[in-house]
């Protein structure tokens, strides 16, 4: 089906009205790592990338949870405006609505915003689900929090604040290239995250992270089955290519 927009942003600031999407066999693979971000960091480790974000920076709303997919992202920036001017005159310039349109069922929704206000709440979050988002990373601040709690919808963000975002900030991108507190997320990278933290793999790195983190996972799996058997460590094979320490 061919997508469009809604109008409520100039066309050139939604970068794509698509974007890559894996299989849902290689999501699937993903989704099976017993210790998703961390065999995900181990991996990325290796291989050079950048891309993990500990829960300490971005902390989970609700724990237990984890998401594999593609991200669709929006940057907000702040207004330089008078706040009871514009609230009074209810000029509106958040434009997630824009990302909820082109949203796809297994999309994560992953949004660079502005701390200390609402870049994301109750009303958003259910829009978003009803689309297809999986969950949403979000760098900044979000409202509602119980509301995510109570429809059992994950997301990682840097706090909470009850103050609104719609008279404080402006929606300037859809589907361009954002910041994760340092880590780059471009439109398609796939966004897995648990209640350790949040990894962000790029789009042309996902079949060679897979592929090492399989290993890494299967040689984890056997280690522990090892241990549980009764392996002394001093025979050796423990850890991948490192000493175990405790």
């Amino acid at each position: 089906m061919l997508k469009t927009t809604l109008g409520r942003m100039p066309r050139e600031a939604i970068r794509l009205l698509d974007i890559p999407r894996p299989s849902k066999d290689i999501i699937g693979k993903f989704m099976a790592l017993v210790d998703l971000t961390g065999t995900l960091s181990d991996a990325c480790d290796e291989l050079g990338i950048v891309a993990v974000i500990p829960a300490y920076l971005m902390p989970p709303v609700n724990t237990g949870q984890r998401i594999v997919g593609p991200a669709l992202t929006v940057r907000n920036i702040a207004r330089d405006v008078q706040i009871h001017k514009a609230a009074n005159e209810k000029i509106n310039t958040q434009g997630e609505t824009e990302a909820h349109n082109l949203a796809e069922p297994g999309d994560v929704l992953v949004m660079q915003g502005v701390m200390g206000c609402s870049n994301m709440g109750g009303q958003s979050a259910t829009i978003a689900r009803r689309q297809g988002f999986i969950g949403a990373v979000v760098d900044a601040t979000v409202r509602d929090p119980d509301q995510y709690r109570g429809m059992g919808w994950p997301v990682w963000c840097r706090g909470f604040t009850p103050i609104t975002g719609k008279w404080r900030m402006q929606t300037v991108e859809v589907n361009g290239t954002v910041e994760i507190r340092g880590v780059p997320c471009k439109p398609g990278d796939l966004v897995c995250a648990d209640e350790a933290g949040v990894a962000i793999i790029p789009a042309d790195k996902i079949a060679a992270v897979l592929e090492l983190a399989l290993k890494i996972d299967g040689a984890d799996t056997k280690r522990k089955a090892d241990i549980d058997k009764g392996v002394s460590v001093s025979d050796g094979g423990f850890g991948h290519g490192l000493l175990l320490i405790w």
